[in-house]
């Protein structure tokens, strides 16, 4: 949202029931085989490269049940004959076939083994089509656990929507359920009842007519990571427009059920506003050849690849919540501008490993803070930020276990985003910040990346030896603390609660003058006239004072 998708507010509400749910953000600690096939590369992954799927899918809404195939083609990188695909129970796949010959299917759990009979040679496209059919797990929380979401209108037409990050796009149809390797291109064929649409990623291709049913036929011309794939379905009105971007004309296409067709037009005004001002901060929207759409659906939204997906009643905020109690998250639609703010985190810039989810969530939760400095000033987007920081819980780190597809602590999403405003005072030049932002959606244009890359392209932009910075806020839960005192006209100061090697300086007020300081965990004196307003720290760092 990336939720993924994705308010502190409901992540607090899930992290104190007792039966939290299993796809994003879950409380895991202990292992099983099942996660390690899931979360790992594993050899029989690793040896092919995705490039293409076709995805064909009848939707069948009455009885909750889906059928369908999905034709993988791949790029051979090593000499295998055993290939890892990826299904949830309780769906089945059916028969497995290559050049049409079926082939024998080893069952394990939600992975399942195809044994090829051909002769895989080395930089050879092959392909092989899965058929599968079931009822797939019904999302019960959406976007929070997975599944479909079986829903109504309120004119009692069937509203239905798919949402799986975390738990995987495995829960609903066969693919290789691991985010290291995006599919270059793919077709998305969606078979419905005749009187609803079906709205999925990419630009519309054709429309097959069969009677009682409809076939939407949508084409994805950039690489897409698994989950931010989606259907949804409904009795959809259309409206559109064009945004003059960097790159030129963007389509961008609107899907609301019909009874709320005049409202959508004049609520989502906030969708070009948040494309000028991301393009602004973070460069050209990445997918121009697929166009951008919101596609209303009956969940709170999500980041689903040029298609995201909008629940939030056509309200200001968070449901009509300000989420940082400063007044300023009333000023924009939370879930057009957070989910939207994916396109550029998430979907451009995706984590390889689910563990390194701090990277969609915390730059994501970061552009609200920019959207609203880009419209409001620097002054509302600081207190928005600050304000989100009475929800950090600094209970667990924010990147996860690695390998069993395990994210990190809920906190990614709001200190995530208070560690990077951090940093931009230490850059304290918010024209470099900016081309950084740029650079880094160009340089990691459509890859799946790591953390330390991350990190190393910061240290290496900025100029500064970020490694201990980003070990104190992705990988320890202390909080940097600049103890002081002040004692017969002498400022005594050192960084307390930190790890080794952190050496952030810090811009204060001394005497209503501003000044920067450089603490290290040894005791530094600053000798000065004592006012009634002799010594404040600047309240865009993310640290505690200890006096």
């Amino acid at each position: 949202m990336k939720y993924s998708f994705y308010a502190f507010v409901i992540l607090i509400i899930f992290s104190s029931c007792k039966d939290k749910p299993q796809g994003l953000l879950q409380e895991k600690s202990e292992f099983s085989r099942q996660d390690t096939l899931r979360g790992s590369i594993t050899p029989e992954r690793i040896w092919w490269d995705l490039t293409y799927y076709h995805l064909e899918v009848t939707v069948n809404p009455d009885e909750k049940f889906i059928s369908g195939k999905n034709t993988i083609k791949y790029k051979v990188l090593s000499v295998y004959n055993t290939m890892q695909i990826d299904l949830q129970t309780p769906l089945k796949i059916t028969k497995v076939t290559q050049d049409g010959k079926e082939l024998e299917v080893i069952h394990e759990g939600n992975a399942h083994f195809i044994k090829l009979t051909k002769d895989q040679i080395i930089g050879n496209t092959e392909s092989v089509v899965v058929h599968y059919e079931g009822n797939p797990k019904e999302a019960i929380r959406a976007p929070w656990d997975g599944g479909f979401s079986w829903k109504k209108d309120k004119n009692g037409n069937h509203f239905v929507a798919t949402s799986c990050q975390g738990l995987g796009a495995s829960v609903w149809w066969p693919c290789k359920d691991h985010m290291y390797d995006e599919v270059e291109s793919m077709r998305i064929s969606v078979t419905v009842p005749s009187h609803l649409m079906d709205v999925s990623n990419g630009r519309l291709e054709s429309v097959e007519d069969h009677g009682d049913t409809k076939t939407y036929n949508w084409f994805v011309d950039n690489p897409i990571n698994n989950y931010g794939i989606n259907v949804n379905i409904g009795d959809y009105a259309h409206f559109s427009e064009i945004f003059d971007g960097e790159k030129g004309d963007l389509d961008m296409d609107y899907y609301v059920l019909k009874y709320n067709l005049e409202k959508a037009k004049k609520h989502f005004k906030d969708a070009p506003r948040m494309m000028k001002a991301f393009e602004h901060w973070f460069g050209p929207y990445p997918f121009y050849e697929d166009g951008f759409k919101l596609v209303e659906v009956p969940y709170l939204g999500m980041e689903h690849q040029s298609s995201v997906t909008y629940g939030n009643e056509y309200k200001q905020g968070y449901l009509g919540k300000d989420l940082s109690g400063t007044g300023w998250g009333l000023k924009f639609d939370f879930i057009i501008v957070h989910e939207a703010g994916h396109e550029w985190f998430a979907n451009n810039i995706t984590n390889k490993d689910i563990a390194d989810m701090w990277i969609h969530e915390g730059f994501t939760n970061y552009s609200e803070n920019l959207f609203l400095d880009y419209y409001y000033g620097k002054k509302a987007s600081s207190e928005y930020v600050i304000g989100l920081r009475d929800a950090i819980a600094n209970e667990e780190t924010l990147i996860g276990t690695y390998n069993v597809n395990k994210e990190g602590s809920k906190d990614m999403y709001n200190k995530g985003g208070n560690m990077l405003h951090t940093l931009r005072q230490w850059i304290d030049n918010d024209e470099k910040w900016r081309l950084i932002l740029r650079k880094m959606n160009k340089e990691f244009y459509h890859q799946t990346v790591e953390t330390k890359q991350i990190e190393d392209f910061l240290s290496r932009e900025t100029g500064f030896n970020l490694k201990p910075f980003f070990n104190q806020y992705l990988r320890t839960i202390k909080i940097p603390t600049l103890a002081y005192t002040i004692e017969n006209k002498v400022l005594t100061y050192k960084w307390t609660n930190i790890v080794e090697g952190f050496e952030m300086p810090l811009k204060v007020s001394i005497n209503d003058k501003e000044k920067w300081i450089y603490p290290t965990s040894e005791n530094q004196k600053i000798s000065f006239e004592i006012k009634d307003t002799a010594f404040k720290v600047d309240p865009n760092f993310y640290i505690f004072t200890k006096n």
